[in-house]
């Protein structure tokens, strides 16, 4: 029996017994090349719905703030022989500004196509006018060939930087959703109703073309607005490089996905890829086009995508402006000899003339730089406060919209319980012995232990495991997940090799118990992952983020299956985080978390505890930890250690409004093992 116990004890105490987990590899960065993976149709059509609400997650889209007046003014307008130009700020959000300049046709009957046009990082912006781009020049032709068309500032250039930097945002911002990408997608989506309000737009005919960073915002925007009929993002969709500044690398927004598919989420919709042979977008012709056609392909619509390669360095060129005014005229203008479109000659307006607040103040509310976090946090908690389900209901719906933004916000992949391996490693020990249990020396129970690494298919990853069962096995005992922060070694006697009393109680119960190393404990190697590099989140998982995925896993593993009951779910210290965080993604019966102590406050007052043990991008924008309660709801859960800091004011409220009450238990201090398992086996 002894030998029994050392063999045990080895695989909890060796530390060279590990596992090899492929997300402790090198991470991704902007310059990971990516093999673009094909997709049959059903396949799409679930990714292409996951990614667009991802890309909205990583942008603060979600949820939705309350809309608010554009309050737009355009002046300063100047009439050439057959276009006008003109000054314009609106407020996608009060005190935010987008900044920009109108250009309209003269001597033409409306309404007319409408076109917004990002910039890029051209060394002046909108106002920029070299042979390799030229912004003004684009827009004098759109509007003599008769488009309305939207040049706007990229935050932090031009009139944009009279009120925010350019690489604006990081860790902190990021909690909340808010980053440089996200706030140029909010001016991308107001340039759009911007233009919608005008007279003389057609809303049925509203396209996008930028270079660059600003075909980054070209193709960000398409994929989340529908609105945008037509499309033409120029030398930026790449298999090897997919944007380079801050401000094209939102948080979780590339997380297991490039631009390839976010470009293709434009289908059916009419779409050119402009490329060039002197950067990133060389193979566009052989790699990015075939793979985007393929999507296409799905939707009969081949005739829709379209490429053109440009013999010459990173550009917006005359070359590469007549490709898309003949791609913008076929479908728009209904051109028969799209090609006929060619530059006219055009004179650029002095600076003067086209900066919004050349000889004019900004509004007297526009925001400082440091009042954009706290004004930003404070509309999302109104937003989340609005969608504080009172009934089952309004409960379905909170898990639709608010539950699925968790979801993005941990970058979760809820598996199938067929999705998910269980092997017994080379070595592992199938051991059977009996023990007391209890202050009885006459009780005893004969268990099994036995070793397993649990996985996804094709997914590369390995949870270690400690399946401990009741003998004999009756076929349908419950299932207990217990999760510790140091691993499962912490609930076993490393000198005798018995699991502590929480287990062994639980087996006595007739419940199966399962151990869990969660992503970088235990028996997982110890892995030099820097997640300080830039962009890491939107390419990686934080550490957080691959332990709550873990729980999530281990859980589906047995839910579902026919010889098994029940789940259970219990978080010890830190762990409790993370399985509060995981319980509602998953069919489990009781879940029973330690809040640690957490200091959980709603507010960005709140944040630095978050940033210390939990940052994971986007959390607190979708509810964090009231989410989390909320999806788990109105099933039995039990939070416990709470002291004075874990607010679970909102959970309780939810729970009381859908008359579940009685299925809510909070405790300030901690419960002892002995307590645990009484609620699992009775609740």
């Amino acid at each position: 029996m002894a030998e029994q116990h050392h063999e045990l004890a080895h695989v909890f105490a060796e530390p060279s017994r590990v596992v090899n987990d492929a997300r402790g590899e090198t991470p991704r960065d902007l310059n990971t090349p990516y093999t673009f993976p094909g997709y049959t149709k059903a396949e799409w059509t679930e990714k292409s719905a996951a990614l667009r609400q991802q890309i909205r997650v990583a942008n603060g889209l979600v949820p939705t703030h309350e809309p608010t007046p554009l309050n737009a003014e355009i002046f300063g307008k100047i009439e050439r022989e057959d276009y006008s130009v003109e000054k314009v700020y609106f407020e996608p959000f009060p005190g935010f500004f987008t900044t920009g300049n109108l250009y309209r046709p003269l001597g033409k009957s409306g309404p007319f196509p409408g076109i917004v046009s990002p910039h890029g990082h051209w060394t002046r912006g909108r106002l920029e006018s070299i042979e390799r781009g030229s912004i003004p020049g684009r827009c004098i032709n759109f509007a003599k060939q008769g488009y309305v068309i939207f040049a706007y500032d990229m935050l932090g250039y031009n009139d944009s930087g009279k009120q925010i930097e350019h690489r604006y945002g990081g860790t902190h911002e990021g909690l909340w959703g808010l980053s440089a990408m996200g706030l140029q997608l909010q001016n991308s989506i107001s340039s759009i109703d911007f233009l919608e309000n005008l007279s003389d737009v057609d809303n049925e005919r509203i396209g996008c073309t930028g270079a660059s960073g600003g075909g980054t915002q070209a193709f960000i925007l398409t994929a989340v607005d529908e609105r945008i009929k037509v499309s033409a993002p120029v030398n930026m969709i790449s298999a090897t490089m997919q944007g380079g500044c801050l401000c094209e690398n939102a948080p979780n927004l590339r997380l297991d996905v490039s631009n390839i598919e976010i470009g293709a989420l434009m289908a059916p919709r009419p779409l050119l890829l402009v490329s060039a042979t002197g950067d990133w977008t060389v193979n566009t012709p052989t790699v990015e086009y075939p793979a985007i056609r393929s999507i296409y392909a799905h939707f009969n619509a081949e005739d829709k995508v379209h490429q053109v390669q440009v013999d010459a360095e990173h550009n917006y060129n005359q070359e590469s402006r007549e490709a898309v005014y003949a791609w913008f005229a076929k479908w728009f203008l209904g051109a028969e000899d799209a090609s006929a479109f060619k530059e006219i000659p055009f004179q650029v307006e002095p600076d003067d003339a086209l900066l919004t607040f050349s000889g004019r103040e900004m509004p007297s509310h526009a925001l400082k730089q440091e009042a954009f976090l706290p004004t930003w946090a404070n509309r999302t908690l109104q937003a989340i406060e609005k969608r504080k389900p009172t009934n089952e209901v309004e409960l379905q719906s909170f898990r639709e919209e608010i539950g699925s933004g968790l979801q993005h916000a941990l970058g979760l992949q809820i598996p199938k319980s067929t999705d998910v391996t269980l092997v017994e490693p080379e070595g592992a020990f199938p051991t059977t012995y009996q023990r007391n249990v209890g202050r009885s020396l006459q009780a005893h129970i004969q268990m099994s232990a036995k070793h397993l690494i649990i996985g996804r298919q094709n997914m590369e990853d390995a949870i270690p495991a400690i399946l401990f069962s009741p003998e004999p096995q009756v076929g349908h005992d419950p299932v207990v997940v217990i999760v510790h922060p140091e691993g499962k070694e912490k609930l076993i006697d490393v000198e005798t090799g018995e699991p502590l009393s929480l287990i062994t109680d639980l087996l006595s119960a007739d419940r199966k118990v399962l151990l869990i190393d969660v992503f970088g404990t235990g028996e997982h190697s110890d892995y030099e992952r820097s997640e300080d590099t830039n962009y890491f989140t939107t390419y990686n998982r934080t550490t957080a983020a691959l332990r709550v995925q873990d729980i999530v896993t281990a859980l589906h593993c047995f839910t579902g299956r026919g010889d098994v009951s029940e789940v259970n779910l219990i978080g010890i210290g830190e762990a409790g985080l993370w399985s509060l965080l995981a319980a509602g993604f998953a069919d489990v019966k009781n879940v029973i978390v330690d809040a640690a102590e957490f200091d959980l406050r709603y507010d960005i007052d709140g944040d630095p505890v978050f940033l210390e043990t939990l940052p994971i991008p986007n959390i607190r924008q979708v509810g964090d930890f009231r989410t989390a309660g909320t999806l788990i709801a109105p099933r039995p859960l039990i939070i416990h250690n709470t002291g004075e800091a874990f607010d679970t004011a909102w959970i309780s409220e939810v729970y009381g409004n859908i008359g579940a009450s009685q299925h809510l238990l909070v405790e300030k201090d901690r419960l002892s093992d002995a307590e645990i398992v009484a609620r699992v086996t009775t609740g």
